[in-house]
């Protein structure tokens, strides 16, 4: 069973009291690409149990996947896609995700991973930004209808040759492939490629292929989130992806006896490296609850699949705690996982341990463009740990937190959290301006505040462009949520700054109450009353149902602040 690295060079405690750390250097990086790793796990565990996706249907060992793998990569290469040719894929979580993603790494082209969420303006960009030669897509999720949109953005398709699109507006756009059987003029669909695949096969081709690839050469294209401006391609390596996985199945102890839930999406880091690579690492079985999360379908996946382990961000973990029938589910069986992409609260930490009998369940935290983890908790850590901090750092990588002039500060001070290592991206595609912005001397600059303590372990405080500043003072809106999970009638809080004339800032909370519960802006500022500070006491208070949030369960603070600005009628504060 993989097991943390715990050699005396492993998570260096920060030294003459300032707040940097390197990780352990005594499990060596691979020089893998995606391919290798594939079929070297299919090699050792042929027929034991790798992919469930049971909305589909589909049970795979490692084997059979590792074959319908190789079927598609040589239906893709038959249609001329090639070592470094950009393939978009955009649909929910389906098995031809996942083999997409293995498949364009077997010949090298690199995978673009578009948001589910996309709608035209962005689509477009995103494709023409990394000049896609080919996307496959879902026909629709939720109320998206991707194949309508690509028909939108390419009218020629209606009179175009499968395989032999030339559109105005998708200039470098050849090949669609849709993931349906419905006739659609232009289009091949996947079933084709598939089967086109099997009438062309040849091992020795693929091989050829596979034998021409590097570790260090990019393999990957995942737009950034683009809160404001465009989103940013960030370009990962197979080196990358590929020791990022492998470190985080060993934070989690995962091994090939384990079965992970993955209810989170595919087209995120968090589902593409944290959940299937890290399950390639160590043979561990994939499960799949659904096209897109649903509390109860991965709650009843994690029952009748048997799980060991379950990844998920907080709003997932809190969304099945809440669900009405969550007794019912036998989840006895869960041990380890992953809660990350967001801040975890405190208390829903607990819960997940003592409810969901994931006592050894851990906390990530990374960003996209690190590949994505640089800390991770143990299972063995304290309970106090694993519920205020992210943990420590991961081998391989060296972390300084800095103040605004770039100086390392004392350990326990509020800093910038700066990377480096194998981790970090080459850069955003297409954009050097915006890559030298980001990374400085090797380290990226994530824009999260964070702090480290004299034992190595970090808690991220917030993000640089949230912290407010109300007449003087620093607020950390973290500090502020993580008090008010404390209120029991709250589900959810999420904590930011408005504009205001007389402090510069106020404080504003949205809160979304449990079910059948009732309270007052005024009951929620009296609970707040001495125990913590007057100037953090939040002035503006909303109820909402919900949260607006991406995709991927992340809170989309932006969104609540223009609305606020605009119901408060308020002015943004004029700077130099």
């Amino acid at each position: 069973m993989a097991g943390q690295v715990t050699d005396e060079s492993a998570l260096i405690e920060p030294r003459d009291g300032i707040s940097y750390v390197r990780g352990s250097t005594q499990v060596p990086l691979s020089d893998a690409t995606v391919s290798q790793f594939l079929r070297d796990t299919a090699q050792r565990f042929p027929t034991r149990p790798a992919v469930v996706f049971r909305e589909q249907g589909i049970r795979w060992t490692w084997q059979e996947f590792a074959d319908e793998v190789d079927v598609l990569a040589s239906g893709l290469a038959a249609l001329g896609i090639v070592k470094g040719d950009r393939v978009g894929i955009w649909s929910p979580n389906r098995v031809e995700w996942l083999l997409t993603q293995f498949a364009t790494a077997r010949i090298g082209a690199v995978l673009v991973n578009i948001n589910p969420a996309y709608r035209l303006a962005e689509l477009e960009y995103a494709l023409n930004k990394v000049d896609c030669k080919a996307i496959i897509a879902a026909e629709r999720f939720k109320s998206s209808m991707y194949l309508q949109m690509l028909q939108e953005l390419a009218p020629e398709l209606a009179s175009a040759a499968p395989g032999d699109l030339h559109a105005a507006r998708l200039p470098g756009l050849r090949i669609v492939i849709r993931m349906c059987d419905t006739e659609t003029p232009g289009m091949l669909s996947f079933s084709e490629v598939v089967e086109q695949g099997r009438a062309t096969f040849d091992l020795a081709r693929l091989d050829a292929a596979a034998a021409t690839l590097h570790a260090d050469e990019p393999i990957n294209i995942q737009f950034t989130s683009g809160t404001t401006g465009n989103p940013k391609g960030a370009t990962l390596t197979h080196r990358n992806v590929v020791n990022n996985a492998r470190y985080i199945a060993m934070a989690m102890c995962l091994s090939e006896q384990d079965g992970l839930c993955i209810p989170v999406p595919l087209y995120h880091c968090f589902g593409m490296v944290l959940s299937v690579l890290a399950c390639v690492s160590v043979g561990a079985n994939m499960v799949f609850p659904g096209e897109g999360f649903d509390p109860a379908a991965t709650l009843a996946a994690v029952a009748e699949e048997k799980c060991t382990a379950l990844h998920g961000v907080p709003t997932m973990f809190i969304a099945e705690l809440d669900h009405p029938d969550f007794a019912t589910y036998d989840l006895s069986r869960l041990r380890t996982g992953i809660m990350a992409g967001s801040p975890c609260p405190i208390e829903t930490m607990k819960k997940v341990v003592s409810r969901m009998h994931l006592s050894e369940i851990t906390i990530a935290y990374g960003m996209t463009e690190t590949s994505p983890v640089s800390f991770q908790s143990s299972t063995t850590d304290p309970l106090d740990k694993r519920t205020t901090t992210v943990g420590r750092i991961q081998p391989h990588l060296e972390v300084k937190i800095v103040d605004p002039l770039g100086e390392i500060v004392p350990v326990g001070e509020t800093g910038e959290l700066c990377t480096r290592g194998y981790s970090v991206m080459q850069g955003y595609w297409g954009d050097e301006a915006k890559t030298r912005e980001s990374i400085e001397d090797g380290w990226m600059h994530t824009g999260d505040l964070a702090t480290l303590d004299a034992d190595g372990y970090c808690n991220i405080v917030g993000r640089l462009k949230d912290m407010l500043i109300r007449g003087g003072e620093n607020i950390y809106p973290r500090e502020i949520e993580e008090f008010l999970f404390r209120h029991p009638k709250i589900q959810s809080v999420q904590v930011f700054g408005v504009p205001d004339a007389k402090y510069g800032e106020e404080v504003c909370a949205w809160v979304v109450l449990r079910s059948g519960e009732q309270a007052t802006a005024e009951d929620i500022q009296q609970f707040c009353q001495g125990q913590i500070a007057h100037y953090k006491v939040p002035k503006y208070i909303r109820f909402v149902d919900e949260l607006p949030m991406t995709v991927t369960g992340k809170v989309q603070k932006f969104i609540m602040r223009e609305r606020m600005i605009s119901e408060l009628k308020l002015q943004e504060n004029k700077t130099a």
